[in-house]
């Protein structure tokens, strides 16, 4: 039933004894049911989420309402900032609005403008959340459908004052509705909001090992997220930290967000749990303001932890120009390693994300990130995507890669991986890379949430942190010489060889030949490039009509003797077209469209005798590192093509040597296990058998 769906939100045990909290949870039901109907069940969060923060905020205020008022008015027309305000509320927001949501009731019939008044009331930070969830549509849909005084109604009868629900309490109430209206919208969850269980796993990592450092008095934490969604990462994970290793740690909570309501819905989530909501940045409207990848606004801020999912699959167009103007500043810049394709912005993260390391004098950094499967390995060598690699490998920041189940996420159920990049490995870790097969570390949901079909569970995730805390070589967990990711792309050419011809074939082929033809007009081709394509076919006439009166009459006359060498049949051409005027790039068609390759002829040569190299017969011989490719060559190539050759001028760009550098992460690869096929005789007896049960069944019918 659409209208109860609230009902089936799973109560954080950790405040499930508090009152309120339930109570939250049966208003949010009320609320869903007044909703059904005008409004579709994702929508809901439209609703709920923000009036809880707005009740929130009245209860907290309420007690310095009148304090404030009257501040406020003293200050009027006076020029002084009204931050000073923040000093009467004891927080980092304030209200000069004489409304309260009781106040709100008790004038009916101008509820909307009042409420209107009230909002306009808050200082800008809070302003800004509510301009970034479009409450005003909010408004006036709920105003429309006679519904907003039933909803404030609904919401005044909570007391949510901090004496009786604690921020944490409030957080996690606030988290469980976020976590459960991603749930709902399954379409769409993943792009804002990662499972809680994937969560959790990716906070163990980033903080096992960790316990010392961070046990020790006074510590300090920067934990940021760059592509921070709903703010789900960071919560968990300073909640990790302060359940889980020190609970007088000073966590401090960064993030940048794209879309404006999920960033509103991030500050308002920071706001609950009694975090400086100041700290999570973007949610303009305007992409390039917004995107942390166009416009960085943690600019020349370094944290000690980095936990993040950003969006893969996603292209960077948008960002293309700022992007590619930051990797020209070369290693002052974010993206100098390389720029990856146009398609997926991916390892634009990763590079931001290693950017945002501490250096090793100021204590290091660790990151976790997920991505799908298209950074370990898309892209050739001497590629953005394989030059990226190649700056994370050689610079030690890769720790390890962990292959996670299937069908975790609410929205896709591709292949995902979780990376562990560190500026501060140990020493047994150093210039090693582990990775771990967690593909069968899942435990199948009761009810699939959209694509989500399985979860980690507690012991799932413990499984996979043993498996990376111990650090060894079997067969779930390999620990590899980063070397082993690196090889040369050597060039292979081979001589071409061509026999040459005046046949009427490949006259025709002359004939048919775009030169003498011109470019295709699609059905639907522009204007303007339809002239353009016109004008083209009209010159092509005109020089197929030249070529079949002045050339086509003496190539006909001349005898069809095949050639197999180039330099003869040259001689004989150029004799037979002595004195008649033939403009280069008809020549190379007329050239090009006679001959064909032809193994058995001579090879042919450049004019200063160099070998002619075939440009459809070159291929690229990839070479581990740690072998020597002229070695490789005589033992892998020669043998079968013995007149190939490397091609000596294909060299590295930044090492210089032949060949190009190449990085990629098979990750399957080594965790492939062979199964050899069924014997023949075992299923010849399996089909024998089926075939004397069907005959049983024939004969009783």
């Amino acid at each position: 039933m659409e209208g109860c769906i609230v009902s089936s939100i799973n109560i954080n045990k950790i405040a499930m004894n508090n009152k309120e909290f339930k109570n939250i949870v049966n208003t949010s039901m009320n609320i869903a049911n007044l909703l059904r109907g005008g409004w579709k069940s994702y929508e809901y969060q439209d609703v709920i989420l923000p009036f809880l923060v707005l009740k929130r905020l009245d209860t907290v205020l309420e007690p310095t309402k009148s304090e404030v008022i009257e501040m406020f008015n003293d200050l009027d027309g006076k020029g002084v900032s009204l931050d000073i305000l923040k000093s009467k509320t004891g927080y980092d927001f304030y209200n000069t609005s004489s409304y309260t949501f009781k106040k709100l009731l008790d004038d009916a019939n101008n509820i909307t403008a009042n409420l209107e008044n009230y909002i306009d009331g808050f200082s800008d930070n809070i302003k800004d959340i509510f301009v970034k969830l479009d409450f005003d549509n909010i408004l006036d849909k709920l105003t429309q459908g006679d519904l907003l005084y039933r909803i404030i109604a609904e919401f005044d009868k909570l007391n949510l004052h901090p004496d009786n629900i604690s921020n944490h309490e409030i957080g996690l109430a606030f988290e469980d509705l976020i976590r459960h209206f991603a749930e709902q919208s399954n379409e769409t969850a993943g792009e804002h909001y990662t499972p809680r269980d994937v969560v959790s796993l990716m906070a163990g990592l980033l903080f096992v090992g960790e316990e010392e450092d961070l046990k020790k008095s006074g510590t300090i934490v920067r934990l940021y997220d760059p592509a921070c969604g709903t703010g789900g990462m960071l919560t968990v994970g300073k909640e990790y930290i302060k359940e889980k290793i020190n609970p007088k740690a000073d966590v401090f909570l960064y993030g940048q967000e794209l879309n404006p309501k999920t960033y509103a819905i991030a500050k308002a989530d920071m706001l609950m749990k009694g975090e400086n909501p100041d700290l999570i940045k973007g949610g303009e409207k305007e992409h390039r303001l917004a995107s942390t990848l166009s416009n960085d606004q943690h600019a020349g801020e370094k944290f000690d932890y980095i936990i993040s999912n950003p969006p893969y699959g996603v292209e960077w167009k948008n960002d293309e120009n700022a992007v590619k103007a930051e990797a020209e500043r070369g290693k002052a810049g974010r993206f100098y390693a390389g720029l990856p394709a146009i398609s997926d912005g991916q390892m634009l993260f990763l590079q931001h994300a290693i950017s945002k390391f501490q250096s090793i004098k100021e204590g290091g950094s660790d990151a976790v990130i997920i991505t799908n499967g298209s950074p370990l390995f898309t892209g050739d060598a001497g590629s953005g995507p394989s030059e990226i690699r190649r700056w994370m490998i050689e610079q030690d920041y890769i720790d390890t890669i962990i292959a996670l189940p299937e069908s975790l996420f609410f929205n896709t159920g591709i292949p995902t991986y979780i990376w562990i990049f560190s500026n501060r490995k140990p020493g047994e870790k150093k210039n090693k890379i582990q990775l771990i097969d967690a593909r069968k570390s899942k435990t199948q949901l009761r009810k699939n949430l959209g694509n989500k079909r399985f979860e980690i569970s507690k012991e799932d995730a413990e499984e996979i942190l043993n498996l990376y805390k111990n650090n060894t070589h079997n067969g779930r967990s390999k620990v590899l010489d980063s070397s082993v990711f690196g090889y040369r792309a050597v060039m292979i050419q081979q001589p071409l060889r061509l026999n040459f011809q005046v046949s009427k074939e490949r006259i025709e082929r002359i004939l048919a030949h775009n030169k003498f033809i011109g470019p295709v007009i699609a059905d639907d081709e522009k204007e303007a490039s339809k002239k353009r394509k016109l004008k083209a076919q009209a010159k092509a006439k005109e020089e197929k009509e030249e070529f079949e009166k002045n050339i086509l009459p003496i190539l006909e006359k001349m005898d069809d003797k095949l050639y197999k060498n180039r330099d003869e049949f040259l001689k004989v051409f150029e004799t037979t077209f002595e004195g008649v005027k033939i403009e280069n790039p008809v020549k190379k068609v007329i050239i090009d469209s006679l001959s064909e390759r032809d193994e058995t002829a001579d090879i042919c040569k450049k004019k200063n005798g160099e070998i002619e190299a075939d440009k459809e017969l070159k291929d690229i011989e990839r070479i581990a590192f740690g072998t020597d490719i002229y070695e490789y060559f005589e033992k892998e190539v020669k043998p079968y093509v013995p007149d190939a050759w490397i091609d000596e001028s294909v060299k590295d760009e930044k090492d210089k040597e032949v060949g190009k550098v190449g990085y990629e992460i098979p990750f399957t690869r080594y965790f492939y296990k062979y199964t050899p096929p069924r014997a023949v005789e075992e299923i010849e007896g399996e089909i024998k058998e089926l075939e004397s049960e069907i005959q049983e069944v024939l004969k009783k019918i």
